[in-house]
């Protein structure tokens, strides 16, 4: 399990819904969690796939 920070920015509200199933939102766009890598690499494919035209980074601590 690592500590997992995503940043989102004019991203669609059902990106923002999904992140939120695993991710607390700390902020407006910003989500925190402790998540294995699996999940992890699965939260990327949901972002990649719903982000159109917004930004999103990602950042984890190993």
């Amino acid at each position: 399990m690592s500590m997992l920070v995503v940043v989102t920015e004019n991203v669609p509200p059902r990106l923002r819904g999904r992140l939120a199933i695993w991710l607390l939102e700390v902020r407006a766009g910003v989500y925190v969690g402790d998540v294995s890598a699996k999940i992890r690499e699965m939260i990327w494919e949901q972002i990649a796939g719903l982000a159109e035209e917004g930004n999103v980074v990602m950042a984890w601590a190993t």
